[in-house]
């Protein structure tokens, strides 16, 4: 099941504990003394340790992943979290693939049946109100445009052809049959049938000679 069972019971720090994880250096393990040291020492707060572990931000020891240093640029954070939030519950968004849009409601509704039941009314509500937090901090919209598959780009317009300079391949010899005011000849000859070359030679001569000139 792609749910994280991990929630917060209070979500008014959420902002303000991503912006300073962004703003300090990276630690070798995310521990309590390191979130107390942000100025977060409550204890509600020490869960947000576990919600970023099932955002895959952390390994399961603490350490920081590729994901966590790639949130720590800022250009690319709001991003990064929407990847996060997709993956980890990629359940939901198979749901509704607007999952973050949903109304908070729904969203609990969706959860228990994910669930399958096995959290009372009130967790679910923590896990509900836990994913709208982290989700009015993400860029969907920037996620969305990456996996758009990149448009066709249109063929190049040709240039019409001038009036009186019509030219065609012939499919005889490769040279260029002309035509005169917009017009163009095709010619078809019915061949001898002649085992002799030299039948042949004098009949593609005299078509260069009189067809193929310029």
């Amino acid at each position: 099941m792609a749910v994280p069972n991990a929630y917060l019971t209070s979500t008014k720090n959420v902002k303000d504990i991503l912006t300073a994880i962004q703003q300090a250096q990276a630690p070798k393990q995310f521990s309590m003394n390191f979130l107390a040291n942000l100025g977060f020492k409550s204890s509600s707060d020490r869960l947000f340790i576990g919600v970023l572990k099932a955002l895959g931000f952390l390994t399961p020891s603490g350490a920081p992943t590729p994901r966590y240093f790639e949130f720590l640029d800022q250009t690319q954070s709001s991003r990064v979290l929407a990847d996060a939030l997709r993956e980890g519950y990629s359940d939901l968004f198979e749901i509704n693939v607007k999952a973050n849009e949903m109304p908070h409601g729904e969203v609990k509704n969706k959860l228990k049946t994910l669930t399958q039941g096995r959290y009372s009314d009130a967790v679910l509500t923590k896990m509900a109100t836990t994913f709208a937090a982290f989700a009015a901090e993400a860029d969907f919209k920037a996620v969305e445009s990456a996996a758009a598959p990149p448009e066709d780009e249109p063929a190049p317009e040709q240039e019409p052809a001038a009036a009186g300079s019509v030219e065609e391949r012939s499919p005889l010899s490769g040279a260029s049959l002309r035509g005169f005011g917009g017009l163009v000849y095709n010619i078809q000859i019915q061949l001898p049938e002649s085992r002799d070359p030299v039948v042949y030679d004098a009949l593609f001569g005299s078509l260069k000679t009189h067809l193929f000139n310029e």
